[in-house]
Order: C-alpha cells, then sequence, then structure tokens
C-alpha cells in the first residue's frame, strides 16, 4: 500500500508540473503538448480463420463407423491408421507410440498415441490433445452395460475438432516462432473407480513419462473431452483453475472473442480427474479441460455419458464450431504479439 500510496503522490506532482509548463509556454508547445501521446496503440484484432464444422462432423462419423474403439479390436486398430493418415496430410512430423499399459484389472492392453506437429523446430509451443478409444462399458447404462460403447462425443469429438484444427493450420500458416503439438491419446476410459484414479488416462501417462521429443515442454496445453453435443456447456472445471487459472481465463476470453461466451459460461463447476491431471502433474505444463458439465454437482456429466445414447445422433455442429473456432482464436492470439 505504502508504495502505490507513493507512486500516487508522485504521479500527481508530475501532472501539476507538466500543466504548469504547458500553460506558460508558447502556442507551438502547447500544439506539440496535445498532439503527443504516450498511451499504447490499441492491439490489433486477431483474425482467426474459419473452423469447418461440417468437416470436423464428418471426422467423427468416421471414427463411429468404425465401431467400439476399445483396446485389442479391429476397430482400435482401423481407427488409428486413419487417423495417423489425416494427421499427416496436415503436420510437418507425425509420432506413433505403439506400446501396452496395464489397466486396473491387470490386463496388458495395446495402446497407440498419435502426435502430428506442427512446426517442429519452435520452442514456444501449444499442446493440444483428447482422446480417442471408446469405454468397454456402458456402466451408466440400464442395459447392455457390459458392452462397449460408440462414443461418438466421448471420444470421437475432440479428435474431430482436432483434425480439422490442423487443416486450418496447414492452410493458414503459423509464423515459426510458434508451434502446435495434437496428441490424440489411447486407453484413457479403461477405469473404473473401484481401480482407483490412476486406472484412467492410461495413454496420457504413458506419453507424460515418455513424451515423443525428450523433454518436451509446452506453453500450455487444451484438453478437450465430450466437445460436441447438442446443447453442451463448458464451465470454469474447478481442477484447470485451480492448476492452470491463468491459461483457462486465456481461453475462455478466446471463446467471447470469438463469440461463443454462450457455449463458454463463467461459472464455476466441479472437479474433474481427466487427461490434464496428469500431463499438470506429471510433465508441469499448464493444461486445462474443456468439458461438456452440468450445473448440477451431483450429476455433472450428461446424460448420454457412458451409456449406448453416445451415438452420431447427439452430435451437433453448432458445437464442434464453438469449440474449434474457440481453439483457433486462442492459437492465432498466442500468434499475434501484444494479445
Amino acid at each position: 500500500m505504502n508504495s502505490l500510496k507513493t507512486f500516487s503522490f508522485i504521479a500527481l506532482g508530475l501532472a501539476v508540473s507538466v500543466l504548469s509548463s504547458g500553460c506558460s509556454g508558447n502556442d507551438e508547445q502547447k500544439k506539440e503538448a496535445t498532439t503527443t501521446s504516450t498511451e499504447a496503440p490499441p492491439a490489433k484484432p486477431v483474425n482467426a480463420p474459419a473452423f469447418n464444422a461440417d468437416s470436423a462432423y464428418l471426422y467423427v462419423g468416421k471414427q463411429v463407423a468404425f465401431g467400439p474403439r476399445t483396446p485389442g479390436s479391429a476397430a482400435q486398430t482401423q481407427c488409428a491408421a486413419w487417423m495417423e493418415a489425416k494427421l499427416k496430410l496436415a503436420c510437418d512430423t507425425v509420432y506413433r507410440q505403439a506400446t501396452q499399459v496395464k489397466g486396473g484389472d491387470g490386463k496388458s492392453l495395446p495402446c497407440i498415441n498419435l502426435i502430428g506437429v506442427i512446426n517442429p523446430a519452435a520452442s514456444n509451443r501449444i499442446l493440444l490433445l483428447t482422446h480417442w478409444d471408446s469405454r468397454p462399458w456402458a456402466d451408466q447404462d440400464t442395459k447392455d452395460k457390459d458392452k462397449p460403447i460408440l462414443a461418438a462425443d466421448d471420444g470421437g469429438s475432440g479428435v474431430g475438432v482436432l483434425i480439422e484444427v490442423a487443416n486450418v493450420l496447414k492452410a493458414h500458416k503459423l509464423p515459426a516462432t510458434l508451434g502446435v503439438d495434437i496428441l490424440l491419446t489411447d486407453v484413457e476410459d479403461y477405469g473404473r473407480s473401484e481401480w482407483g484414479e490412476d486406472s484412467y488416462c492410461l495413454g496420457t501417462q504413458y506419453w507424460a513419462h515418455h513424451p515423443h521429443v525428450p523433454g518436451y515442454k509446452a506453453s500450455f496445453g487444451i484438453l478437450l473431452d465430450m466437445v460436441g453435443a447438442r446443447g453442451s456447456q463448458f464451465p470454469l472445471e474447478a481442477t484447470s483453475a485451480q492448476l492452470a487459472g491463468d491459461i483457462q481465463q486465456k481461453v475462455w476470453k478466446a471463446a467471447s472473442d470469438a463469440g461463443y461466451s454462450s457455449f463458454f459460461p463463467y461459472y464455476a463447476s466441479v472437479e474433474i480427474t481427466d487427461d490434464h491431471v496428469p500431463v499438470n502433474r506429471i510433465t508441469g505444463i499448464k493444461t486445462i479441460d474443456i468439458i461438456s458439465l452440468t450445473q448440477d454437482p451431483n450429476n455433472p456429466f450428461p446424460a448420454h455419458w457412458h451409456t449406448h445414447n453416445d451415438v452420431m445422433a447427439i452430435i451437433d455442429t453448432s458445437t464442434l464450431k464453438a469449440v474449434g473456432q474457440t481453439l483457433l482464436q486462442t492459437i492465432y492470439a498466442t500468434a499475434q504479439p501484444n494479445i
């Protein structure tokens, strides 16, 4: 407080001094005083390119057409090959991590992580990630609880958005000083509460301990989870606020600037254990979660979560557009100085 008061008194004295000299000076000095400003010029508006939600929608449908992408299934292998091919069309380099992870039930599970790299030489980097696997059990449904779900939203939507973001970044080049990494992680949903929190996010845990580039770092990260369903809302998820609150505010501002504040309300939500948790805790990269949540703290997940209703019928291009355009607004604002 003392330094603030001192600054105020000094500023007031300088203002009086400038005013006195201006009144006693000649006309030329008065003219110069009135035309000279020390204020910084206003920031230039961010000109982010348009996100094609129809394209993202088709990418979600392509994944669902493979069937449930569960560990060890034919759909897992086929979908991984398709995603890798799409990333190779848009990214400078693509890494494939094919490994085995241990499930909470002790089973050894095949895991395929894919990483698309844009501007690999840039030291300033943004990490975008989502999981792509399907939950092997519809444990929140009333029927066929032991059968896998199609995961159009909880898996497919994030991939659809990020592949289309990669396409846009290829068509509208970023400055060479900014790089983007697109991480598609596997075996996120092979977990149960009775097995503990670490039974989830197995592919992300593996990547965090074994990044595609040794010592990998990014300025910040954004996780997508369930970002395509009709009527979705993305409130301020509490774990993100705790671990990376400044990044969360940056992204929500970008959503507002892009015209999608109705999808990104500024109300606080519950804590979620998701892929952003191991990224924060293992790598130290400040990462937030954009995830569809309700306003009911006792039932925070949407009705189709972990049920057989998670199908293409619930996917809406308006939601995909809001999330994709917000990501592009964030990326291009980061690329533009003084934003």
